[in-house]
This record gives structure tokens, sequence and C-alpha cells, in this order.
């Protein structure tokens, strides 16, 4: 096979929308394998013990009152549980699907990113989906941003809306434009076909983190182009 017919439109298609990430990752987990992610890890491990702890009989309500977060709690409340109400994994939900997410956008986030600016997206995006929760209770029904009032009740998304919010800042980040774009027609696909609390906060938390991305092209560092293999500078 030539070098010309072993470099398919596919395979540079990958390379330029993954490569950068990808290398970044792998070069990381070869180096300092689970200690590239100490992070993630806790994280991981954290949603695993609040799962458990709420499925006992005696466990439930104190983690509800650690890290739950809805539309009826006053807001001072909610941004006192919103730092934990990332790793509270929601109750109509598979808990592997949470553990799954975290570990592999968390993961790549934090090696990326690096783990404060992963945590600050992360808490960015889910405030973001808590602060139009009660916006959207308060508009009402009738209004095309609005919620239903039975909604006051019902629990933020957990670590969804910070794993969405992460997803578009790391295409943002790493010029994988396609991906993010997929990602947000993914979420708006969610809330058309089930159109409940969950999928508009993910929205949500998609419109925030969009707006931190502007904020950072507009103002952050200059962002040059960045040469396949090489991850961008934090």
């Amino acid at each position: 096979m030539t070098a010309r017919n072993s470099s398919t439109p596919l395979r540079r298609f990958a390379r330029r929308e993954w490569g950068p990430m990808f290398w970044t990752v792998r070069d990381a987990l070869a180096r300092d394998t689970w200690r590239a992610i100490p992070m993630t890890l806790g994280a991981v491990c954290l949603t695993s013990v609040f799962q458990i702890v709420q499925n006992t009989s005696w466990g439930f309500q104190p983690v509800q009152n650690l890290g739950s977060v809805k539309a009826v709690d006053p807001f001072w409340l909610a941004l006192l549980r919103t730092p934990l109400s990332l790793f509270v994994p929601a109750l109509d939900l598979p808990v592997w699907g949470a553990l799954a997410q975290i570990l592999l956008v968390f993961g790549i986030a934090e090696i990326c990113l690096g783990r404060w600016r992963t945590l600050v997206i992360g808490y960015v995006a889910t405030l973001a989906g808590t602060t139009y929760a009660r916006i959207g209770v308060a508009l009402g029904p009738e209004h095309p941003f609005g919620l239903p009032v039975s909604d006051r009740v019902v629990n933020d998304t957990g670590p969804s809306a910070a794993v969405v919010g992460l997803a578009i800042y790391l295409c943002w980040r790493h010029r994988a434009y396609l991906t993010g774009a997929l990602v947000i027609l993914a979420m708006t696909g969610e809330v058309l076909i089930n159109n409940n609390l969950a999928g508009k906060e993910h929205l949500a938390a998609i419109a925030a983190v969009m707006a931190v991305c502007v904020v950072r092209a507009q103002w952050g560092p200059v962002r040059s182009r960045v040469p396949l293999g090489q991850s961008p500078p934090p």
C-alpha cells in the first residue's frame, strides 16, 4: 500500500478532529497511568459512594440534604449544594452511565485542561442549569423557554450538565468543531423527543459554556494554530 493510499480522507479528518486530544491523553496516561487523573478517579469514587448511600434506608435524606438541588430551594441553599450536586447521580438513570461519563469526559478534561479549569467549567455548566430551572419555572409553561410548575420539585441533572459543558469546551479548545456540533444536536434532539427539565438544563449548560468560549476567544490569550499531535496551551 502506498503512502498516498494509507492516508484516507477519513483518517485525515480523524487526525484533525481528535488528534490533539487523543495524543495529549495517550501521552499523559502512558507517562503517569492512573496518576494522570486523580481528580477524576476521586469524582468516580465520590459518585459511587453517593449512589450506594442514597439507596439505603438511612442515607437517602442525608445525600439529598448535601447535594440535591431543586428549583423550589432558596437560591443560597442551591449555591451551597451545587458543588456536591455534580457528583450525586440522578435517581431515574442507571449509575453506570454517570460513572462512565465522568471517567471519560472528566478524565480527558483533567489531562487537557487541568483539574481546576475542569472543576470551574463543570461548575459553571451545572450552575447555568440550576439557574435556568428557576427562570423557566418563573416564566411558566406558556413561554417557549418556560417550565411547568411541577418541575419546581424535580432534582437537577447531577453530573450530566457538567459533562455536557466540559465536552463543548474541550471541542472548542481543541478545534473538534464537528464533534461539538454533534453534541449540541444530540442535546437539542433530547429536548425535542423528551421535553423534560434535564434536557433543557443541558441546553442551558451548553449556552453558558459557549459564552465562556466567546469570552476566552475575545479577551483570552491568542490561540495559535496547534500542530497535530500537540495540545494547545492552557
